[in-house]
């Protein structure tokens, strides 16, 4: 009687020739492009199931904050006057 190995159980489209493949394949891209992960919290993972949902939530964050910042006057004085006093 033969044996079933691992690889005989797999479908067709879950077996991969690890003979061809290229090591780094997408290092030199990540690097160049880079990447951010940010790691959530399980109670808030619940509340944004997908990456999407987090950029949005982000982005009505970010745009809400945007007026906040020219609350402030900016100065008039020159960067000179400011040395000088």
């Amino acid at each position: 009687m033969k044996h079933k190995t691992a690889a005989d159980d797999l479908r067709s489209e879950y077996r991969f020739d690890y003979s061809k493949a290229e090591r780094g394949k997408y290092h030199k891209r990540i690097l160049k492009e880079g990447s951010n992960v940010v790691v959530l919290e399980p109670d808030i993972a619940k509340a944004f199931p997908t990456s999407a949902a987090v950029n949005d939530a982000l982005r009505v964050v970010l745009s809400a904050g945007q007026p906040a910042q020219h609350l402030t006057p900016r100065s008039t004085r020159t960067a000179r006057k400011r040395a000088a006093s």
